[in-house]
């Protein structure tokens, strides 16, 4: 299944809930799924439930569904608990980070950055947005992205309150992570448990 590319907000609508990473578009009064039935309550099924909440975070961090199973093997593999380790690994990619370190609206933008090798990790310049970063990583933009207009709006007024296992320097354009996010911190609600058990019976 490839990348999604269609009506972010309609995502949205249809996943109940706003994901900071796929749009900076509030969902408002809006708040049921879209179609001429949307408003109407359904109650969903135990797969639904399970489903939505893993399409929260494809949708959110951008990834293809071989990407997601690929890291959820990897969580399954840890020996911290799997649903925690996921979204670990998920806040750990480099595109995200540039979001989160408020560089870019969102992580579909920050994404963009790191393809035209616009962001530094640790002085060299990268174009893989699925790079993982290491506690002591230093991230930063080029020359070139500073000057951007919606890199500069972003910084005076990120999309969200960068975390706290970021140490960003807004003047410099540059960023540290000082440790491993913990699954607390990922910036819109999920139920990561369905997660969990939405693979378990498929991988």
């Amino acid at each position: 299944m490839s990348r999604y590319t269609g009506p972010r907000l309609k995502v949205m609508r249809a996943l109940g809930c706003e994901l900071p990473g796929l749009s900076r578009k509030p969902l408002g009064e809006r708040d049921y799924p879209p179609g001429q039935h949307g408003s109407r309550a359904r109650r969903k099924s135990d797969y639904g439930v399970k489903l939505m909440e893993k399409q929260k975070l494809r949708m959110n961090y951008g990834l293809t569904e071989s990407q997601i199973q690929r890291l959820f093997r990897e969580a399954k593999r840890a020996k911290a608990p799997t649903g925690a380790k996921l979204l670990e690994l998920l806040e750990r990619r480099l595109d995200n980070v540039v979001f989160r370190a408020g560089f870019a609206p969102t992580a579909v933008a920050a994404r963009q950055l790191v393809r035209h090798k616009h962001v530094l990790l640790n002085g060299q310049a990268v174009n893989i947005p699925s790079i993982r970063v290491r506690p002591g990583d230093a991230i930063a933009l080029v020359d070139k992205a500073r000057k951007i207009p919606m890199v500069r709006e972003c910084v005076e007024q990120p999309a969200l309150s960068r975390p706290e296992w970021l140490s960003c320097d807004e003047k410099a354009f540059s960023a540290r992570v000082t440790r491993l996010p913990e699954a607390g911190e990922v910036p819109f609600p999920v139920e990561v448990q369905h997660v969990v058990e939405y693979y378990a019976v498929r991988l």
